[in-house]
């Protein structure tokens, strides 16, 4: 058995994009309903920055088709902070400014650290204890990224078994890759998109990584992934987000499109 398996973008508005993956036809404001239909999920940049109405969520939903899945991108003003174990207030403010209203639409949440963190175990693990499960009766789920060498290391990955939090897998020129699964899911980032490759990737990598989809959405640990504890986590299905986003970004969906062709989701 495996669970589904989500395929993405980060965001829908870019201008490139208008050249290589939107109908040349296509009113501006069109692009999230042509993109929300185009792909399975959609990784949303615009909450890191900014916080959003409940409003916006709500439209944002009802744009977005049945099935269709948005996670978010953290406030930086959680994440971008010298001590973690501060940031209870942010993640308050972030958690409760109507994130609620994607209703079935809402996929886990993204916390994304500097490349300068450094792992702190206390701090971290502090921090961590700030993510709530649930707000106002709807469940929450979330994922980590670190961008720092020191957090390869098992205490990093008991820590986030411990909360139920994912690790997520980074495919990048400039970062560290934790293949370690630690959450009910898995949420993985493609950021290696080159302009020279027709569809960002070369077609044996995307071959790859459609392979790597399959074996998450199984619940296994695919071989040949960096791993930073000794043990595996138990192999049981889980659902499996993978977003094309950074690299050569014009190629983003490109890459998505290729990979969703492979895996027939």
């Amino acid at each position: 058995m495996s669970s589904a398996i989500r395929i993405g973008i980060g965001g829908w508005s870019y201008e490139p994009w208008r050249e290589t993956f939107y109908p040349a036809d296509l009113p501006k404001k069109q692009e999230q309903h042509h993109a929300t239909r185009a792909m399975s999920a959609i990784e949303v940049n615009a909450t890191y920055y900014r916080s959003q109405t409940p409003t916006t969520f709500a439209n944002w939903a009802k744009v977005a088709p049945d099935g269709f899945v948005y996670t978010l991108k953290a406030s930086r003003f959680c994440t971008n902070r010298k001590v973690l174990a501060e940031a209870g207030e942010s993640v308050e403010r972030f958690v409760g400014q109507g994130i609620v209203e994607l209703g079935d639409k809402l996929g886990p949440i993204l916390w994304q650290f500097m490349a300068t963190k450094a792992f702190d175990a206390d701090d971290f693990g502090a921090f961590l204890a700030l993510l709530p499960r649930t707000h106002a009766g709807a469940p929450l789920r979330h994922a980590v990224q670190v961008r720092h060498a020191s957090f390869a290391v098992p205490e990093f990955v008991a820590l986030c078994r411990a909360a139920g939090v994912g690790i997520v897998f980074a495919d990048s020129a400039e970062y560290p890759a934790i293949a370690d699964v630690s959450g009910d899911f898995v949420y993985a980032r493609l950021e290696n998109a080159r302009a020279e490759a027709e569809a960002g990737y070369d077609p044996a990598e995307l071959d790859r990584w459609a392979e790597a989809a399959r074996g998450w959405a199984r619940g296994e640990s695919p071989v040949g992934l960096p791993y930073a504890a000794p043990d595996p986590a138990p192999v049981s299905p889980r659902e499996t987000f993978i977003f094309a986003i950074n690299g050569h970004k014009p190629k983003a969906p490109a890459v998505a499109l290729a990979l969703r062709a492979r895996l027939g989701v």
